[in-house]
């Protein structure tokens, strides 16, 4: 975390060095990002960038990106959930059955779908919130439950297709509000295009007024060239990512759905009472029962969080796989938990943040996109994730006890 000095007479700027060593872990992970897409890139023979490829990476990760906000609050919490997988996949046949088998309406089913998740989070949590049953436990018995209901509901078998509204969930791409544009020989969904620019123009204006109330309150801030700079790079990246997306179909419906979660997710840990209470119950639980956080009724409203999330990202991969099957969900809990892991949560908790585990998934998802078009073998790619997993963890133990 970044130490901020007041200053009562003036603000002072920072240096590049005091602020790379407070924000190790933030920039490491930028630019492992980064090094990591730039290698496939480079690897792949300029597949990793083409737009379609780009628009699949983005829809095969979606659902891991919507587990693992909920499970960074699970983690920053002191507690893990190993049942994610299991209970995406539940509810993805639920889901078939309701709308396949049943001829349910897309939009009720999905309602009931997110209510089943919030049923099974709360049923979780209060075996580990109020009768003190460790989170590893309760959760490994739900992922073998799940993973049998799931097999009983469908019979052993798939179920599908899905309805075809129910498929834009995940298949879907926003409509073209404004006409297309012809630039270079290709054609630009101007949606899309006047969407990225919007969101830069959002990133940069929160970004300044973040900076002026940091001086205004006397606070230190970056330099101001690293400041220019940082905004820029963050900048041109998501312009190009938008042009990458305008070129193809442009933005599908499921990066919406991931953005609003992102930007709520965001907004709960660091503006809200309940984040702020989330953190000091990972940091101490003790401490943050004296000093009167309810720390039962917490842990349960954070795996309340996880259930509707997973039940979230079990729908959209039914939707993008149009069948839900017996095996669906298998191994999510893993690509979960590396990501959070991966994005600078502490296995201790207390620590964490959306960012992180947003780029953690993408570095997971760009590693699996990666290898799979260089034709590594899945028993090479499992290595090679284990290793990474295992290195983010120690580089944040060897941070803790270096500090």
């Amino acid at each position: 975390m970044t130490t901020e000095t007041v200053t009562p007479a003036h603000t002072t700027q920072l240096s590049v060095r005091s602020l790379l060593q407070s924000n190790l872990r933030d920039f490491g992970l930028v630019i492992a990002l980064l090094v990591i897409m730039v290698f496939f890139q480079f690897t792949t023979g300029g597949v990793l960038f083409k737009p379609v490829n780009l628009t699949n990476l983005v829809l095969q990760n979606s659902y891991i990106i919507i587990m693992a906000l909920g499970m960074l609050l699970v983690i920053v919490a002191g507690h893990i959930d190993l049942s994610v997988g299991s209970v995406s996949g539940f509810v993805g046949a639920l889901a078939a059955i309701l709308m396949v088998t049943y001829h349910m309406p897309a939009i009720p089913a999905g309602l009931i779908c997110m209510v089943v998740g919030a049923i099974i989070g709360a049923s979780q949590g209060y075996w580990i919130a109020y009768l003190k049953i460790p989170s590893f436990i309760v959760t490994l018995a739900g992922m073998l439950v799940f993973k049998g209901l799931s097999l009983a509901i469908l019979g052993g078998a798939s179920v599908g297709p899905f309805p075809t509204e129910f498929q834009l969930l995940s298949a879907g791409f926003i409509p073209d509000l404004l006409p297309a544009v012809v630039l270079g020989g290709v054609t630009l969904r101007t949606t899309t295009l006047v969407i990225g620019i919007a969101i830069v123009a959002a990133m940069v204006f929160f970004s300044l007024r973040g900076r002026s109330r940091r001086i205004k309150n006397g606070y230190d801030v970056e330099p101001s060239m690293l400041f220019i700079f940082k905004n820029l790079i963050i900048g041109a990246l998501v312009l190009y990512f938008s042009y990458l997306l305008a070129s193809y179909k442009g933005l599908p419906n499921v990066l919406i759905v991931m953005s609003i979660l992102i930007t709520l997710f965001v907004f709960i840990t660091r503006r809200t009472t309940l984040g702020r209470r989330i953190y000091a119950l990972g940091g101490n639980a003790k401490a943050a029962q004296l000093s009167g956080i309810k720390t039962e009724r917490l842990t349960f409203i954070v795996f309340i969080i996880m259930g509707v999330l997973s039940a979230v990202a079990g729908l959209i991969f039914a939707a993008r796989l149009n069948t839900a099957t017996p095996k669906a969900g298998q191994g999510f809990e893993l690509d979960v938990i590396a990501a959070v892991f991966i994005g600078g949560a502490s296995a201790m908790g207390g620590v964490g943040q959306v960012a992180g585990a947003v780029i953690g998934a993408f570095i997971m998802g760009v590693m699996n996109n990666g290898m799979s078009i260089m034709g590594v073998n899945i028993d090479w790619q499992q290595v090679i994730k284990g290793l990474v997993l295992l290195g983010a963890v120690v580089f944040d133990v060897y941070n803790k006890n270096k500090g």
